[in-house]
Parts: C-alpha cells; structure tokens; sequence
C-alpha cells in the first residue's frame, strides 16, 4: 500500500516563487540568461523555471522542467543554471531541481517568447 497525499483542492501546481524577496528580479535576470541550446529563446521566458523560492539566508532553490524529458541536455541544464545563480552577491547556497510535474507545455511561454519563436 502506498501513502500518497493528494493536493487539496485549489492548491496551486506551481509553487510560487518569492517574488517579494529583494534578491528576486536579479535571480529571474540570471535565469534569462540560460538558453536551451536548441531554441533560441532564454529559460526563463520558455517557462522552464517554474519556481524561484529564495529564503530569510538567502538561499535560492530553483525548481524547472524542461520542453521534454528526453532533452539532450537533461543532464546538464540544471548545473546551468546554477552556475548562473550562484556568483550573484549575496547567494549563499543554489539548489536547483528538475521537476516533470505538472509537464511544461507551449502555454507556459511569455508573449516575447511567443513572438521571437513566431508563434504570435
């Protein structure tokens, strides 16, 4: 028998991230500048990083999907970004997870990326 707890009702799929956090807009900017090697749009505006969540130590721990389980790069993204991260002043600690739940699809994308891919 296996002990799975169900999310509540109205709980939301994605975390959200600590948007109010002082650190944010400049972890989402190191974010923006990890691009998938095979679209030429940053992580970011794909909709990739599903969740900054940057605590009271500052302490970053990112969780992100990719377009695809099967991403040539699977193995690789993830250091990506946190090498990105972790030389900002004030990081103490990146964690970086990679998460297939709930899947990324094409409507997790920004206007700008829709727009540079062509599909606006």
């Amino acid at each position: 028998m296996t002990d799975t707890t169900l999310p509540l009702e109205g709980t939301p799929l994605i975390a959200p991230s600590s948007t109010d956090h002082p650190m944010y807009e400049q972890v989402a900017d190191a974010c923006r500048s990890v691009y998938d090697p095979e679209i030429p749009v940053n992580i970011f505006e794909l909709g990739l990083i599903y969740t900054i969540d940057i605590n009271a130590e500052n302490e970053v721990n990112i969780k992100m999907s990719l377009t695809a389980p099967g991403c040539p790069v699977a193995g690789e993204m993830p250091g990506w970004v946190a090498d990105a991260v972790e030389p900002l002043p004030g990081v103490k600690t990146v964690y970086v997870e990679l998460i297939w739940e709930p899947p990324w699809g094409m409507d997790m994308m920004s206007d700008e990326a829709r727009l540079e891919l062509g599909f606006m």
